[in-house]
């Protein structure tokens, strides 16, 4: 299945010699007929890709010729990456170098004349084996394909039909009831009235809707009942020749389209009917609307199932409220796995084998086909050593026995647009047990290059949101929450395990510990590795020799996470991963210094020493660091001033960790003009901060800290704040007086403060306020007035806050009718008033 990554690894290619920032490299150095060249020999490849990947399991040659243009792939993408990190290490050297001892030092290696013939003979070399690739694909008689964002490419597929035995379904009769009611439902006027069933592949959706179709009160109100498979790409021809072969049983393949377009007018011309389109894929509104107008010939009343896996489709298709299919509970799963699992004449089956089937449906998450999977493949085994055995073994390795369900979950991996496909791959690093959120995720996708940071009014966070709300309408991910400008979701183990199988050696992760040397490092393609992470904290396993050898082994490494490791240096030779993006160093409870050198990866975006507390001192010159965009800091230190963090013009995200000596962050000139989040967290000391420089300061959290608020940083306040968190801080009062000039506040969280005994009546100024929460802040006796005017407030929590809860009741309480209006208020968590805007 790694094939499917070919035509994202290409695009990223193209995409990334296309970019400003490329180009501008390229020039520096003169090779942009090289690049040309490359592009076009890429251009020509990458046109038949699609062919080739879809003909890949038919031909062994064709398979090896696919693995070497993933090498040369590989390849190409590294030398781009190089050129841009030499860029960045000249801008770098342009901007703080002037002393020939230092410049020599630091940049020796990189000699401008070296640097260039070294990656004009690597371009070169490239360009030959693809040049090579290029001839060759003439052998395999490849057509050319262009690659849609919704459909990628065809294939036969298992065609579904309307029957379905009422006795092997279960736990769908609430479901069926819902929708048989919506179809008996009159309507007067002639739109067309579409139902859509929603769900991932494998939860039952078109086993949902022949329940329907077959039920007898379905039968009787509809004479005219039509069920087709709609094609991949939603051709319009197929699918009319479709839905009249069904009506009438007459197989049209020789008429033209005007022709089944007239005859499909004639058959429904006045009849009340019931169409399923099942397994619809393609969001192509247009030809929805043009099938839409030729069924509008039906007589009112007609209706419409169809069944997707989108959410978008089921969006422009639907009329009716969104039916989305849930998993099966888990009483309803052991039904439907006695049924498969156990001879009927069985009626009381093996107490022990029924104990351990229980257990086995527990890793089903109540998906009906891998239900029935793994009971029709026990069904023949009576053996308890056999269910145990079963019991025991991985999710994966089950699927792989039957072949049922990949393949269903694969199609959804398919359809995904080339540029998601990688980002999907990247979830085989990840549990399936854990909450993630799409700002974590826009960090590591920006290390792996999987989105671009320079897109025009777009951040990275803005991107990865957008991917996220792709996933979910794609029903590749579950349990969705919106939560401000971020997205929080799961990931079903199955979809683990295609992430897995699909992502092969694009990523790799590391959770064993072998010899000192874990697996993946033992393997040849460990130099093509772009991310190495543990999901699991495993004690002895990330050592100063596993360091070491991540090092030499690992080239091209570009998110590299060594949190919780045992080691009490990084060693120096970190600067060769020049290509190096995110470094993780968070929690290292033995770490005590750091090399220099860490300032020559001008590549990192993302840098983090949290909760390193033996750490003295950080790196000296890390102004260095010119492309770094989040940092979290852990130090000894009683100022930064020395490391140069105040120069770093690109720093987005800078949070200080448990720094108890710190008491000056910088003083004199601040460059973060760029610093959009600010955390302070666990500092014993009074922390001095320059608010008047952090003029693009949008969210503040102090936690557990002090600050030294002077009448001068009060008075310059950032205007641009959107967000403030208090949490366990006895300066409250204080420092929300800073906020009285400042009014774009949206968002103000005041936790766990005891000091906390009046809110200042100069809140109402704060018109753009559409969140306020307030826990555990015993103290807090009443709001001021002015909440009533808030119009632009829409949530307010209140916990545990003493005499406000209780002054906060609905209708009973003194403050009810000064926030009444707000549409959703919790109290104590109760959702007390909860309605839409």
């Amino acid at each position: 299945m790694a094939e499917s990554l070919l035509s994202g690894i290409a695009e990223g290619v193209l995409g990334k010699i296309a970019s400003l920032a490329l180009q501008e490299a390229v020039a520096i150095y003169g090779v942009e007929n090289q690049i040309s060249e490359l592009r076009e020999t890429l251009t020509a490849i990458k046109a038949v890709l699609l062919d080739a990947e879809e003909q890949r399991a038919k031909s062994r040659r064709l398979q090896v010729w696919l693995d070497r243009l993933q090498d040369v792939l590989y390849d190409a993408e590294d030398v781009l990456d190089e050129f841009e990190c030499e860029a960045l290490r000249k801008q770098a050297i342009s901007r703080y170098g002037g002393v020939k001892e230092k410049v020599c030092r630091f940049f020796s290696h990189s000699n401008p004349l070296v640097f260039r013939v070294k990656l004009s003979d690597k371009i070169k070399e490239i360009q030959e084996k693809l040049s090579r690739i290029s001839a060759e694909k003439d052998r395999f008689d490849l057509n050319v394909r262009s690659a849609d964002n919704d459909v990628v490419h065809s294939r036969s597929r298992e065609m579904t039909y309307s029957f379905v035995d009422k006795s092997d379904v279960v736990g769908r009769d609430i479901d069926k009831e819902k929708i048989i009611e919506m179809l008996m439902q009159s309507v007067d006027d002639k739109n067309i009235s579409v139902i859509p069933i929603v769900g991932i592949g494998g939860l039952g959706k078109t086993t949902l809707a022949k329940l329907v179709y077959n039920d007898d009160s379905v039968k009787e109100q509809f004479k005219l009942r039509m069920w087709v498979c709609v094609p991949e790409d939603f051709d319009l021809k197929k699918t009319i020749e479709g839905i009249i072969k069904d009506a009438t049983r007459q197989s049209l393949g020789s008429f033209d389209i005007q022709q089944l377009q007239m005859i499909l007018q004639e058959i429904i011309k006045d009849e009340k009917y019931l169409l399923v389109l099942d397994d619809v894929w393609s969001n192509d509104r247009n030809r929805w609307n043009e099938l839409r107008d030729l069924l509008s010939q039906g007589a009112s009343g007609s209706k419409i199932i169809m069944t997707t896996r989108s959410s978008e489709v089921a969006f422009i298709m639907g009329t009716h409220p969104t039916q989305n299919v849930k998993r099966l509970s888990h009483e309803d799963s052991m039904v439907l796995f006695k049924k498969c699992a156990f001879d009927e004449k069985d009626r009381e089956p093996c107490p022990k084998l029924l104990e351990i089937g229980n257990h086995i449906v527990e890793k089903s998450h109540g998906v009906p086909l891998l239900v029935k999977t793994l009971g029709c493949l026990l069904y023949t085994k009576h053996e308890e050593r056999y269910w145990t055995r079963m019991r025991d073994s991985d999710t994966w390795n089950l699927l792989e026995a039957k072949k049922d369900i990949l393949p269903v979950l694969k199609l959804s991996y398919d359809h995904l647009p080339s540029y998601l496909k990688r980002c999907f791959a990247t979830f085989s690093l990840f549990s399936s047990d854990r909450t993630y959120s799409s700002s974590g995720l826009a960090c590591f996708w920006m290390a792996l290059g999987l989105i671009s940071s320079t897109r025009e009014k777009a951040t990275s966070e803005d991107i990865a949101f957008e991917y996220v709300k792709e996933f979910q309408k794609r029903c590749l991910i579950q349990e969705v929450h919106e939560i401000g400008s971020t997205l929080t979701f799961k990931l079903h183990d199955l979809l683990h395990s295609l992430a897995t199988v699909v992502a092969q050696n694009d990523c790799s992760i590391g959770i064993s510990n072998f010899d000192r040397v874990p697996h993946f490092l033992r393997k040849p393609t460990s130099k093509r590795l772009r991310a190495i992470t543990f999901h699991l904290q495993v004690d002895g396993v990330i050592t100063r020799e596993f360091v070491r050898m991540c090092i030499s082994k690992c080239n091209h490494i570009r998110y590299l996470n060594l949190s919780h490791g045992s080691f009490e240096e990084l060693p120096s030779s970190i600067c060769k991963l020049k290509q190096l993006r995110s470094l993780n160093l968070r929690e290292n409870k033995r770490l005590k210094t750091l090399p220099n050198t860490i300032c020559e990866l001008q590549s990192l975006l993302q840098l983090s020493f949290r909760g390193c507390s033996k750490l003295v001192d950080l790196p000296k010159n890390m102004e260095r660091l010119i492309n770094l965009r989040h940092l979290y800091v852990t130090t000894r230190q009683k100022s930064l001033q020395e490391n140069g963090i105040q120069y770093l013009e690109n720093l987005q995200i800078l949070e200080i960790y448990e720094c108890n000596n710190l008491q000056v962050l910088f003083e004199g000139t601040c460059r973060l003009t760029r610093l959009e989040v600010l955390r302070i967290v666990n500092c014993g000391r009074p922390i001095s901060l320059p608010f008047e420089k952090l003029n693009a300061l949008e969210l503040l959290t102090v936690d557990s800290c002090k600050l030294t608020l002077t009448q001068e940083n009060k008075s310059s306040f950032p205007l641009s704040l959107r967000v403030l968190v208090i949490v366990k801080f006895e300066q409250v009062t204080e420092l929300l007086q800073c906020l009285d000039g400042a009014c774009n506040l949206e968002r103000l969280y005041v936790i766990d403060c005891p000091s906390f005994t009046i809110v200042p009546e100069w809140l109402s100024n704060h018109i753009h306020l559409k969140l306020i929460v307030l826990y555990e802040c015993p103290n807090l006796l009443f709001l001021p007035q002015g909440v009533q005017s808030l119009t632009a407030l829409k949530e307010l929590y209140i916990e545990h806050c003493g005499e406000l809860s209780k002054r906060c009741q609905p209708t009973t309480g003194e403050d009810w009718p000064i926030i009444s209006h707000i549409p959703r208020i919790g109290l104590d968590f109760r959702d007390v008033q909860w309605t839409e805007d």
